[in-house]
């Protein structure tokens, strides 16, 4: 008898299966049908395929499964812009999970140690995990925040094997002249980051702080080598993110030229501290406007350090209220990023909620738009559309009406596969 081959289509609906790990087994192409389709302004009903792990509207040659999404509401998935999750092997699976069960696909690490990195490099960026981009070893100043962070690892074993003085070129860079920047930027380079990390600290005090003992911690790099250091990364296609403390240090980097700046002034104000030195000037917000530079907000982190002075944490959220009304007064692009260990950019966005800045609709773009874009801005994510990667969530309810659906994931689609979670790990 003459054998007859028969494809079969798989109608699904949304029990998503257990194991952890999506074990993607190939790219079938997929029929996404009866789903709601967020296409920046409101949902629409449309059909959308997969095929190599690209969206499409039109219906390909070949078609291996359709899903029925069942009135669910699709939208981009998540980007965390500031985080130092994802960087070595100590808890990697369960942040991994964590942020696949939030739907955080795209992850940024704005300061590691490349040698913690490289051992888990094949545990990321791939289809079944998270996507993230990493500075490996910021530049700073002598005394500078994260010298002070290091030589305190140090000091409790965690460099094993490491003498003290190592700690420089290895975990980041102190950068305080020209020369300084001529010797360590080839070693930097050599390294292979993803982008350039720079500390801004109370730019408008440098010469007061750089070599004052009861500043240790709290230093910047010169405001001066800053734009030398972010014409040296133009020239290697490089983009600079900048951590900042005060609204000079805002200006400070606009003036320099940098690609994004990596948190609000005043994530965490000093007590009695005038709150104007940390309010971002009109003038300040329509020049970044113009520049297209990116500000993320990191609001979470200052509920982290300021949680037993309520009060304090008042002013901070009062300021961070008034820098967020004046970044999108002037068009500013703003991505969502915590800044908090084992959290992600939904307990972010869920914190920016609270404050009552933005709409649901503006919120939403925030997320799923800009903060991917920020991370990954030369890959076609953030939106859903013919040609862009096919990857996205789907909501059990629409975040336009109520902005928690976000958390009420029912699908997590990732460049042409589906992300199984394993529902019954905590």
């Amino acid at each position: 008898m003459k054998k007859i081959a028969i494809c079969f289509l798989v109608i699904l609906t949304f029990t998503l299966p257990s194991n952890i790990a999506a074990h993607y087994q190939g790219q079938p192409s997929y029929e996404f049908r009866n789903g709601h389709w967020f296409d920046g302004k409101s949902f629409a009903v449309k059909t959308f395929y997969s095929t190599g792990g690209i969206l499409t509207s039109k219906r390909p040659a070949r078609l291996d499964s359709v899903i029925d999404l069942t009135g669910k509401y699709v939208i981009p998935p998540m980007g965390e812009a500031h985080n130092h999750n994802l960087g070595g092997a100590n808890g990697l699976e369960a942040q991994i999970a964590m942020y696949l069960r939030d739907g955080v696909f795209y992850s940024r690490n704005l300061h590691y140690v490349r040698e913690f990195t490289l051992p888990i490099l094949d545990k990321v960026n791939t289809v079944s995990s998270v996507d993230v981009a990493y500075a490996h070893g910021g530049l700073v100043a002598s005394g500078g925040h994260a010298v002070d962070l290091y030589e305190k690892l140090y000091d409790r074993g965690v460099f094993r094997g490491w003498k003290k003085e190592d700690l420089d070129t290895r975990a980041f860079f102190i950068i305080d002249d020209e020369d300084d920047l001529d010797r360590k930027w080839p070693l930097l380079l050599a390294g292979k980051p993803d982008f350039i990390k720079t500390y801004l600290e109370y730019s408008e005090e440098y010469e007061k702080r750089r070599n004052d003992p009861r500043y240790y911690g709290h230093r910047g790099l010169n405001p001066a080598l800053l734009k030398s250091i972010v014409m040296r990364a133009r020239k290697v296609g490089l983009r600079v993110s900048t951590h900042i403390e005060s609204a000079a240090d805002f200006h400070n980097a606009l003036v320099a030229g940098v690609d994004e700046i990596a948190h609000l002034p005043g994530y965490h104000i000093p007590t009695g501290e005038d709150v104007l030195r940390y309010r971002i000037p009109d003038e300040d917000a329509r020049l970044a406007g113009r520049k297209n530079i990116f500000v993320v907000t990191t609001t979470l982190l200052s509920v982290g350090l300021s949680r037993n002075d309520p009060q304090k944490l008042t002013v901070i959220q009062n300021n961070q209220i008034h820098n967020l009304k004046t970044l999108a007064r002037h068009g500013v692009k703003i991505a969502l990023g915590s800044d908090t260990i084992n959290a992600t950019s939904l307990a972010e966005a869920m914190n920016v909620y609270a404050l009552k800045v933005f709409d649901n609709l503006t919120l939403l773009k925030l997320l799923c738009e800009n903060t991917p874009r920020a991370i990954f801005p030369n890959r076609k994510i953030g939106l859903l559309r013919d040609g862009y990667e096919a990857s996205f969530l789907a909501l059990e309810g629409n975040p336009l009406d109520d902005f928690m659906n976000v958390k009420r994931i029912g699908l997590r689609f990732k460049q042409g596969a589906i992300i199984h979670l394993d529902r019954d790990k905590k």
